[in-house]
């Protein structure tokens, strides 16, 4: 596919973006529909940004549609020079096209955008508050539609490992709330010291964890020091930007030591901690890596059940219960050969609502076709690694399915 240099001064502030922004290469920068404030946009600006061939020209036909309509209003010469297409001119042809602005892909895109920006430096201004309001955002598109959330952020997972740091953090961040929900004892202001340490666990180590994801080669001892040194300074850094809740800094401190066990008989930041230290290996497995490939819901699933001596773990037993055995946005294979998608969890961990994407011959289907998986026909058999199919899913229309 062909890319078009796209002119930096047509984003609006406050405004979704109209096309997914690339680098010349075609490289993915910022999704479709992504609200961006003014910090954000300038930091776009510093750089080349490309449109697909579509895209481009639906911008040059927008904005000689404004430069008409400039001419036969007679404004001046300086204000049609300038002539950028509104926001909403550009959104779509027509009202019944128009995207619509709380749609959940947009809701959950912005929310990893604001994140990624946030982690970058937790010593820029107002970061504790930011991110205090950053999680309640997430905590309510999580009560709008859990399902939604879960289809979207783990299919993101399993697909794109740039920018890794945010999008892990906020899959993490939506697992450990939804397994919490299913451990008795947990208070709802803990849950929030949750939901933040889990966003910030890895703020220490933001750009690291991005470039390791890209990395093929194995860690260099300078980076093996970074990565065990990080929960401490990630509390250090947050106690510098102003956070005091200690239940929230406890969790950060042991997300990667909190030990198994009982959570009833664990103090209420150690359990904490191993929701997230579970839900982090939950997440981990599914998502690849340049020199890994990602696992199964099914893989993903038992590393999380089972704890560091191969026994049930009472915390991955929880991210059980909230998630299902095969999470939606995860890949199933059916018991009469179809491939399909995983689009809500079912009232059984094992019988999830799925559109079949894949016929048993390995077509790729026209149209995405729901199946009742409680049917032995249409049967949940096993998990399928994201790189074992090759189909580009429209997210949009999955989500109209539900």
């Amino acid at each position: 596919m062909a890319y078009q240099p796209l002119p930096p001064d047509v984003l609006r502030a406050g405004f979704p973006t109209l096309f997914a922004l690339r680098d010349k290469s075609g490289c993915l920068l910022v999704p479709k529909g992504t609200m961006m404030d003014a910090d954000q946009l300038e930091q776009l600006a510093a750089r080349d940004l490309y449109v697909d061939d579509q895209d481009g020209e639906a911008l040059r036909r927008a904005i000689a549609g404004k430069v008409h309509e400039l001419v036969r209003n007679d404004e001046l010469l300086g204000r049609i020079a300038q002539a950028r297409p509104d926001s909403l001119e550009l959104a779509a042809p027509s009202a019944a096209g128009r995207r619509r602005l709380d749609d959940a892909p947009t809701d959950w895109s912005n929310l990893q955008v604001r994140l990624a920006a946030l982690l970058r430096d937790a010593a820029q201004p107002d970061f504790a508050g930011r991110l205090m309001q950053l999680q309640k955002t997430m905590f309510d598109q999580i009560n709008s539609d859990a399902d939604d959330a879960l289809l979207l952020l783990v299919h993101g997972a399993t697909q794109e490992y740039r920018d890794y740091s945010a999008s892990h953090a906020l899959l993490v961040a939506v697992v450990a709330e939804l397994a919490s929900r299913h451990v008795p004892g947990i208070t709802p202001a803990q849950r929030q010291s949750l939901r933040c340490a889990a966003l910030t666990m890895n703020v220490a180590m933001t750009a690291l964890q991005n470039q390791l994801a890209q990395q093929s080669s194995p860690l260099s001892a300078p980076q093996r020091a970074e990565v065990d040194s990080h929960p401490a300074r990630a509390v250090a850094a947050l106690r510098a930007a102003g956070v005091d809740d200690a239940l929230w800094l406890e969790a950060v401190l042991h997300h990667h030591d909190a030990p198994g066990g009982p959570l009833a008989g664990m103090e209420p930041a150690q359990r904490l901690a191993r929701l997230i230290r579970r839900a982090d290996v939950f997440a981990a497995r599914m998502s690849p890596r340049r020199g890994r490939q990602a696992l199964s819901a099914t893989a993903a699933a038992k590393a999380a059940y089972l704890d560091e001596q191969g026994k049930p773990d009472e915390a991955g037993s929880a991210i059980i219960k909230a998630v299902g055995l095969y999470p939606p946005g995860s890949l199933v294979k059916l018991a009469d050969g179809e491939t399909a998608v995983v689009l809500r969890r079912g009232r059984r961990a094992n019988a999830p609502t799925v559109a079949c994407i894949v016929n048993p011959a390995g077509a790729v289907l026209a149209s995405p076709a729901l199946r009742q998986t409680h049917m032995p026909a249409h049967a949940v058999t096993g998990g399928v690694a994201p790189h074992e199919v090759k189909v580009r899913l429209n997210l949009q229309r999955l989500l109209q399915m539900t």
